[in-house]
């Protein structure tokens, strides 16, 4: 258990429900904490560990009570990527179903425990001299990117996407350790705060060196999420020439890990050049059955009950060489029989709108070379067309068309064929730990295609696409060209690019806010126990709810 030394009584009421032990408040005092960064390091590593370690809330089971637990099934499972393959008395379940209240647990907890990371770095970033050493100024740079991510967490969340208006509500901003004024700062107002803190936690940490691995901010982790804010807050240019200045003239690939290493990336993020931010975790933390891993894979332990979704599999599947697809999501075949399946959704019994699937076996009609089953006398046949340059395949059943996924036999629950997914998995072997990335140069690069495709520099973003397609094993006709995007269904390179982002980052917390910010809509129509829905962007449900235990004293 690490002990962080408070040196400001502002704190103290953080205290409440915490499993941390707390010195007095005159532990240290701000003039020896300038001249001495020992204190400041101290506070610094319980800032951090909020971030990962599990706590009670109100008297609630702390057991998978983490900030990144909650925040990874915030983001994600509000998306297309993954599927809930069954009803949960875990408060992933209204997030995956857009059903959120103020009272929720994960609503609740990750608002909570925002608020005390904030008020742990303001402890830092105000009592910490500039100048005193360049230890010092890292570790007060550390506390303005900690501060600028968790802000950005928590407005990206619980108000409106910044492309819908600055002058929307948006969240408190926590900038010193004086808590009398709970005023809410508009959207604009955080995002500008964000900004300032992150050019200066680049300047602090501009002269030294990270402290460690991965787990530790340092100036490319500010930059890269810069270029993040950046693109978010419609600054294409800026993005463009601070991703330019990270380069420093060096290559895209040169930044990443190569294919031979990339599959075993998430499992080794924390020493990889890839990773420019993760949350650390080492051996002795697994959580186990609590663990992010838990919903996605069962590997001796795990609930395994989210899987990826029908149409990100199909996407995958344009090019099953994909080292992501082969690598990240796992098909769990029936170990007994080598025969195939199709599967399609089809509504549920009962009143909730959401779609089940329909499994049958085929078998291979050898005159024909098509797959059928045999429905009462009839046979059904596996039909297959060429959509948007991409083979897909149908059939026709009680009259009306559906498309099918044909695949070998797999195992199922509830009638959701397994694809686990393991990038939250097999840190140090343990099936159940990671140290989950939040920042990671892939990203950074599409951040500037992206960049690039809003500024219509077609070419250049195009080649930065393919920088992280050829990374993924992919060649040839697998790249994109300004003249083969048409045949392929696509109207704009922007849409080119967010597929990428959709392959590349997947799982990783990105696809709402990416779909979202960019005014498009999130079409649901896939088997799960989600609504068969297509939901707008200025859906007020798309933001989470202020938690009640806020609204009720403020």
């Amino acid at each position: 258990m690490k002990k962080i030394l408070l040196y400001t009584i502002s704190l103290l009421f953080l205290v409440t429900s915490c499993d941390l032990d707390y010195f007095p408040s005159d532990a240290l005092t701000p003039d020896q904490l300038s001249a001495d960064p020992g204190g400041a390091i101290y506070i610094t590593e319980g800032n951090y560990s909020m971030f990962k370690d599990e706590y009670e809330y109100k008297g609630l089971y702390s057991s998978g009570n983490t900030y990144i637990r909650h925040y990874m099934m915030m983001t994600e499972y509000p998306g297309d990527n993954v599927t809930l393959s069954g009803r949960t008395t875990d408060p992933l379940y209204e997030a995956a179903v857009y059903r959120t209240t103020n009272t929720l647990k994960n609503v609740s907890t990750l608002w909570w425990l925002g608020y005390r990371i904030l008020l742990g770095t303001n402890s830092v970033i105000g009592n910490v001299q500039d100048g005193a050493s360049v230890e010092s100024d890292h570790i007060k740079g550390e506390n303005y990117f900690l501060r600028a991510i968790t802000h950005l967490h928590l407005v990206t969340l619980y108000a409106k996407p910044y492309s819908q208006g600055r002058e929307n509500k948006g969240i408190i901003l926590r900038t010193s350790t004086d808590t009398s004024n709970s005023d809410f700062a508009t959207v604009g107002e955080v995002y500008d705060q964000i900004v300032a803190d992150l050019k200066e936690a680049i300047r602090l940490m501009s002269i030294g060196s990270r402290r460690g691995n991965a787990g530790f901010a340092s100036k490319a982790a500010a930059q890269g999420l810069l270029s993040r804010v950046y693109l978010y807050m419609g600054m294409n240019q800026e993005v463009i020439d601070l991703v330019d200045e990270m380069l420093a003239g060096a290559t895209p690939e040169s930044k990443l890990e190569s294919s031979a290493t990339f599959p075993g990336y998430f499992a080794n993020a924390l020493t990889s050049r890839e990773t420019l931010w993760a949350i650390a975790h080492t051996s002795l933390e697994s959580q186990g059955q609590s663990s992010i891993a838990s919903m996605y894979l069962n590997d001796g332990m795990g609930w395994g009950e989210v899987f990826s979704s029908d149409p990100l599999n199909d996407l995958y599947e344009r090019y099953p060489e994909d080292i992501r697809y082969r690598s990240f999501v796992i098909p769990k075949y029936d170990p007994n029989s080598s025969s195939m399946m199709i599967s399609w959704p089809v509504a549920s019994e009962g009143t909730e709108d959401f779609r089940s699937n329909e499994l049958r076996d085929v078998e291979l009609n050898v005159s024909t070379n098509k797959y059928f089953f045999t429905e009462g006398s009839q046979n059904i046949t596996v039909e297959t067309e060429i959509v948007n340059g991409y083979p897909q395949n149908y059939i026709i059943w009680n009259g009306t068309k559906h498309k099918v996924r044909l695949t070998r036999r797999m195992q199922n629950r509830n009638s959701f064929p397994l694809y686990y997914i393991s990038k939250f998995s097999y840190q140090d072997g343990d099936p159940m730990l990671s140290s989950p990335v939040m920042i990671r140069w892939a990203e950074v690069i599409l951040n500037r295609a992206e960049a690039y495709a809003k500024l219509n520099r077609s070419a250049e973003a195009l080649a930065d696409v393919n920088v992280i397609r050829q990374r993924a094993g992919l060649s040839g006709d697998a790249l994109f060209t300004t003249s083969n995007l048409a045949e392929r269904g696509y109207s704009s390179v922007l849409d080119v690019v967010l597929d990428e982002r959709r392959l590349e980052l997947a799982f990783e917390g990105h696809r709402m806010f990416d779909v979202y910010r960019n005014n498009k809509e999130m079409d649901r129509r896939f088997a799960g126990v989600q609504p068969w829905e297509v939901i707008s962007p200025d859906n007020p449900k798309i933001q989470y709810p202020i938690p009640f235990d806020e609204t009720s004293v403020n």
